[in-house]
């Protein structure tokens, strides 16, 4: 039996063959002929797929975008699921490049390819101009002959492991430690090198670490701003003679040595320095050693062989300060040591040899930390 239709109906109960009657407004209360708006977030999440930036926030969207598009009755649901889609595969992706070291290879290929930004691919021996200076954050600079004037000169570049960023208290530490400690390798003569020369260094930064930049930039640049260096300040086995080489090995682990001097007074923790005092004594021994084994040119035999005597004098006041009983007796020895440092024997050795011949001033040796940010 047929249920007979309610009264003003036109079409009787719904059936197979029979449309849902709507009323004037059809479904979810919309009335017929209005435009269906396209959901923003499924949009968004196309554009961050397609893209395959920050694809985790793709595939959120999309997710977000599919169910406001249930409730809504909004159209885009297409545009949702392939934002969700593409922003997987792209998460995929990026975990395999992070893994794969593939990054490290889009970063040198953005060096390779970045014109203007030379900043990126500098090499030890290179000289440059920055145009914002070396003080700050440097975003770029221009490659110059080192025969002219410039800003920098490159003279050492330090790689960093790969992982997490370090943060920039971290890598600034690594570049004091590393930079310093580099740049007698590079100007091995520190009598030729001028006073108003200090260590630079560029640092990467927290965006350029994640394209896989490691590389601090070790660097000489004028401690005055505005005033360039002149010339190259290269100074190694690549341009300097065997003699010279020898010479400057043994007397810059001297330096070093010296260098190590405790922060605190002999008054106040004379155990260290009688620790220091005995390991400038061996060191000395070393170079001593070195000095009287090379085979130095006739013009240069009699000026090392005065410098040795000299040597072996500094080394027994070493040794004695080395074995002092109280801080006077201490100070006694290290005073006489250091009046053989650099003396008129060393000066002549290296008149001899060609090398600098006028040691550096009081103060000239101490560094300043000097650093910039790509």
């Amino acid at each position: 039996m047929s249920t007979p239709p309610p009264p003003g109906s036109p079409y009787g109960p719904p059936s197979a063959n029979r449309p849902q009657a709507y009323g004037p407004y059809g479904p979810a209360g919309r009335p017929y002929g209005t435009p269906v708006s396209v959901n923003a977030l499924a949009v968004a999440a196309l554009v961050l797929g397609v893209l395959c930036f920050l694809p985790a926030a793709g595939l959120v969207l999309g997710l977000i975008a599919l169910w406001q598009i249930r409730r809504s009755g909004q159209s885009g649901r297409g545009l949702a699921i392939a934002g969700s889609v593409l922003s997987s595969a792209g998460i995929v992706l990026w975990a395999l490049v992070l893994s794969t070291g593939a990054a490290s290879e889009v970063w040198e290929g953005v060096k390779d390819g970045a014109p203007g930004n030379e900043i990126l691919s500098l090499a030890k021996g290179d000289c440059f101009d920055a145009p914002g200076g070396l003080d700050g954050d440097t975003f770029d600079v221009d490659r110059v002959p080192c025969e002219g004037r410039h800003d920098g000169e490159v003279f050492a570049v330090v790689t960093l492991p790969g992982g997490a960023f370090p943060g920039d208290t971290k890598i600034t530490g690594i570049a004091d430690e590393k930079c310093y400690a580099l740049q007698d390798q590079y100007a091995m003569d520190t009598w030729a090198v001028p006073a108003d020369v200090d260590v630079y260094y560029l640092l990467p930064s927290r965006v350029s670490w994640r394209l896989g930049d490691r590389a601090i930039t070790c660097l000489f640049g004028n401690t005055e701003a505005g005033i360039k260096l002149t010339g190259s300040l290269r100074g190694d086995p690549t341009t300097l003679g065997t003699d010279q080489v020898v010479f400057l090995s043994t007397a810059n682990a001297l330096d070093t040595a010296l260098y190590e001097e405790p922060e605190k007074t002999p008054d106040d923790d004379l155990t260290a320095h009688r620790a220091w005092a005995a390991r400038v004594h061996d060191v000395l021994g070393e170079q001593i050693e070195a000095l009287r084994g090379h085979p130095w040119p006739a013009g240069a035999r009699k000026p090392v062989a005065g410098l040795v005597e000299d040597l072996e004098d500094a080394r027994e006041e070493w040794r004695k300060a080395s074995t002092a009983g109280d801080a006077g007796t201490y100070y006694t020895h290290y005073d006489k040591a250091y009046g053989f440092v650099d003396g008129p024997a060393t000066v002549t050795a290296r008149k001899a040899l060609g090398l600098a011949a006028t040691p550096p001033g009081p103060g000239e040796d101490e560094s300043r930390d000097s650093e910039a940010e790509v």
